[in-house]
């Protein structure tokens, strides 16, 4: 039963603070995460596949320079490491700003009488729990939501505004 127990205040706790790292992304990167969140409502498709093809993209390349690095001597592997842990802190990024834009969405279109931060963190507790769920939310709805904020993010960069 403790385990139990000690595995249940993890989840919380680990709900707790991605919810307190979204909305101070969501604070720091307010246009960013705005506009992210308005490409994924307008063309979730699309992003998901921006998403998908540039995640597999450079999850690919990071995977080909770990690999050689690996069979490599000592000075060769530091120069091919380097570039891949860069590969991936972009990667992080990229999903970080698309996490934070995808649990706005879900905050607006489930909680929409309530302020943006509400929204934000309700959002978040929310897709949190749902990707929590047992195979469906590991292997469905976690990789769905992840390429949709990818791609999100990545049409943000590159889309102009309509400015009206």
């Amino acid at each position: 039963m403790p385990d139990i127990l000690r595995l249940f205040l993890i989840i919380i706790m680990l709900i707790v603070g991605l919810a307190a790292y979204f909305l101070v992304v969501n604070a720091l990167f307010a246009t960013r995460v705005a506009r992210t969140t308005s490409i994924a409502q307008s063309t979730p498709a699309r992003s998901f596949g921006i998403g998908f093809v540039n995640f597999v993209f450079f999850a690919l390349i990071v995977m080909v320079l770990l690999s050689i690095a690996d069979k490599t001597g000592p000075f060769i592997r530091g120069v091919l490491t380097l570039p891949a842990v860069i590969i991936l802190a972009f990667l992080a990024i990229l999903l970080s700003l698309g996490l934070a834009g995808m649990s706005n969405l879900m905050g607006e279109r489930i909680f929409p009488d309530l302020p943006v931060w509400k929204q934000t963190l309700w959002g978040t507790v929310c897709l949190s729990l749902a990707c929590a769920l047992p195979f469906v939310g590991w292997f469905l709805l976690l990789p769905y939501v992840g390429f949709v904020g990818i791609g999100a993010v990545i049409l943000g960069f590159f889309q102009r505004e309509n400015r009206a």
